[in-house]
């Protein structure tokens, strides 16, 4: 049985302030071709469907256009959804019974009874059965809604624990875990991105040990953005389709395709390549240097740039806007900055501090030239958030 493995679509998204609709709709449509052409037997999407629990009405459309299309496929491949942390379960889920007649199958919600189980959908291949189980993305509040206080769960892991510990899977069949959660290993740290470090908790209280699911034949997880597995080979994060940060610059980001074989054989595991168009640049060196970069493709790419040079410089961003369409964001990265970081480190803010303008004035430093308006919002929210 052929799997392609996707998830962390993240429909809706931007890259600090540029729309990345169209960019989406190309990978995409690079993710169709590719169905078309190997046909799989099963699509799976491993949450993270939207970038946000109210997406745009262009992002909707955009998502319904690619199932629409993935659904047109003859003969039909099943596609299998969970529901990720930046979610809406009801937005994502108001269609899954009409979609079901498609060959869609959506899975947001956890047991909410304790007569209901995960759903599972189960196919046949030339050795037999697979039992795929949906899991959605699970906080320690959906197991104590669905076991009590009395059964004292706290963690994101004794909750992950707790609610596939109740089913009655029989790990005789082939089976393939979907879910979406941040699994750590003894063997192995996972490696992540500036664009998911918010949403992993300090400590690792959100952790999940892949203890708990090592006795399934393939686990396709969805959460962090980078390509790789969890201890276990066939544990793996299939990554986003494109690059969400510029710390994901130098990825390599792909679909995920598992073929299974019989029972107790190691799954084959290969990747498609996907290319982001334009793509995520960081360069680095003096102004100069960047500038004698810019070749004519790189000049279309979405850019992030670190200027090293020593001296101060008056609105660099405006003259590497002559060379570059598509700048992300400049800084400065030398002598003097690093020195302003390391000193900051040492001191204690006044009470009385506005944060905001501390920023400000830390922006100003940074990139030579003022905070502007619409990235000024941008903190205001950010500062919102973290509730000063």
């Amino acid at each position: 049985m052929k799997i392609f493995h996707i998830s962390d679509l993240h429909i809706g998204k931007r890259l600090n302030l540029f729309d990345l609709s169209e960019v989406q709709k190309d990978v995409l449509n690079q993710i169709i071709k590719a169905a078309k052409a190997q046909r799989p037997d099963v699509i799976v999407v491993a949450g993270d469907i939207y970038d946000k629990s109210s997406p745009s009405g262009e992002a909707i459309r955009l998502l319904s256009d690619f199932f629409s299309k993935l659904a047109n496929i003859e003969p039909q491949i099943p596609i299998l959804i969970i529901s990720g942390n930046h979610d809406s379960n009801l937005r994502l889920n108001y269609v899954s019974s009409f979609l079901e007649k498609h060959s869609i199958h959506i899975c947001t919600t956890l047991p909410q009874k304790k007569e209901e189980y995960l759903k599972k959908i189960t196919f046949k291949d030339k050795y037999g059965e697979v039992c795929f189980y949906m899991m959605p993305f699970v906080k320690p509040e959906d197991a104590k809604n669905l076991l009590g206080k009395e059964a004292g769960i706290h963690t994101y892991d004794e909750a992950f624990k707790a609610i596939i510990g109740r089913e009655s899977i029989d790990y005789s069949k082939r089976n393939v875990l979907i879910a979406h959660q941040f699994f750590v290993s003894k063997d192995c740290k996972p490696d992540k991105r500036d664009s998911e470090l918010r949403y992993i908790s300090v400590g690792g209280i959100d952790s999940v040990d892949t203890c708990h699911i090592e006795q399934f034949d393939y686990v396709a997880l969805g959460h962090l953005h980078t390509s790789q597995h969890i201890g276990k080979t066939y544990i793996r994060y299939s990554g986003t389709p494109l690059k969400y940060s510029v710390s994901e610059a130098k990825d390599s980001k792909s679909i995920t395709v598992v073929t299974l074989k019989e029972k107790n054989s190691e799954p084959e595991i290969t990747f498609i390549p996907l290319h982001m168009n334009p793509d995520l640049k960081k360069l680095k060196g003096t102004l100069e240097e960047v500038i004698a970069m810019a070749d004519e493709q790189l000049r279309e790419n979405y850019v992030s740039i670190v200027l090293t040079d020593e001296d101060s410089l008056f609105r660099p961003k405006d003259r590497l806007g002559d060379f570059y369409n598509n700048i992300v964001d400049v800084t400065i990265e030398n002598t003097r900055t690093k020195n302003l970081v390391y000193s900051d480190m040492d001191e204690t803010f006044n009470e009385e501090d506005n944060p905001m303008d501390i920023f400000c004035e830390f922006y100003q430093e940074m990139n030579g030239q003022p905070i502007s308006q619409d990235e000024k919002m941008i903190m205001v929210d950010i500062l919102k958030d973290l509730n000063f």
